[in-house]
């Protein structure tokens, strides 16, 4: 089904990529020079509450009254909700440095589930690795003591991560490939991987699991047909290809995707359209029977009453 009204809450940023909201309904988002804005629950309000330096990506409530954020340039990183001293979780894990680190879901006891998205490309150039299908990305775990383990290497533009309300497994958008995989973390398929959803008609961006106990997925754009063509031709025509400018490279259209699945990966909800003045969603958060978007290239957020 088509999207219903949406409103859009400007930011004073550009490209707010995710959205997390606290307890009371405040909205947190990250944008792209390194600052980390409180948007209360009408938009009507916005704070400053830190700054990382970096290029904050995904976002997630964190132990008691932090947040957690994952930093394509600077990593995986904390601060208290109510603002104040950034501290560095971590730079590097299962023997190399992050890329890209950009999104994450937190188990009850601590744990962190996180991506790095490619070996090669950082934030930057993240077109360049959709083309080159480096299949470089990393599933991470960070354990509350600060051990980082290896879960999945090997998939496709790393992306969103969310775990089911029972926590039996851990799923993770492969942007690259269109599809939700997921790693089994409890039962007789521990460590198994496999698909929780696939052939999905957009590129997936970042997962949540909501209120509701779904794990909300957004579609930044639906599949390229250039892309899929770029993607077969000889190394050195895709090389060609990348170092032309942003507007003549295959580009995201505006009709963009949320889709809901429950934890078997059956679809509940799905939306899709052109929403006005807002393109490129890849942030998603289901609170309580509102859908609250972040986008790559805006400079808002914005939100839809399911």
């Amino acid at each position: 089904m088509q999207f219903g009204e949406v409103t859009i809450v400007p930011v004073n940023g550009h490209g707010p990529e995710d959205v997390v909201v606290d307890a009371e309904g405040r909205v947190y988002t990250g944008v792209d020079d390194g600052r980390i804005l409180r948007v209360s629950p009408d938009g009507r309000r916005i704070d400053l509450v830190g700054d990382t330096g970096g290029r904050p990506l995904g976002l997630e409530l964190y132990g008691d009254g932090e947040l957690l954020i994952c930093d394509a340039r600077a990593g995986l990183l904390t601060m208290p909700l109510a603002g104040g001293e950034i501290t560095t979780l971590a730079t590097s894990g299962a023997g190399l440095d992050f890329v890209f680190c950009n999104n994450a879901a937190v188990a009850a006891d601590g744990t962190v589930y996180f991506t790095d998205s490619s070996r090669r490309f950082g934030i930057d150039n993240w077109r360049d690795d959709l083309i080159e299908q480096t299949a470089g990305g990393r599933l991470l775990r960070r354990t509350p003591d600060g051990h980082i383990d290896l879960l999945v290497d090997g998939l496709q533009f790393a992306n969103g991560v969310a775990l089911p309300p029972d926590e039996s497994y851990v799923a993770v958008a492969e942007t690259g490939a269109c599809r939700v995989s997921r790693v089994w973390l409890t039962g007789p398929r521990a460590g198994d991987l496999d698909v929780l959803i696939g052939d999905l008609p957009g590129f997936p961006d970042n997962i949540a699991t909501g209120s509701d106990g779904l794990i909300w997925i957004t579609e930044a754009s639906p599949r390229l047909r250039a892309l899929d063509l770029v993607r077969r031709l000889p190394a050195p025509v895709r090389t060609a290809v990348r170092a032309l400018p942003a507007s003549l490279q295959p580009a995201p259209k505006r009709r963009v995707g949320a889709v809901a699945v429950d934890p078997d990966g059956a679809v509940v909800r799905e939306l899709r359209g052109e929403i006005p003045g807002f393109h490129l969603l890849v942030g998603i958060r289901e609170y309580h029977g509102r859908l609250w978007f972040g986008s790559l290239e805006e400079n808002a957020i914005a939100y839809t009453d399911l």
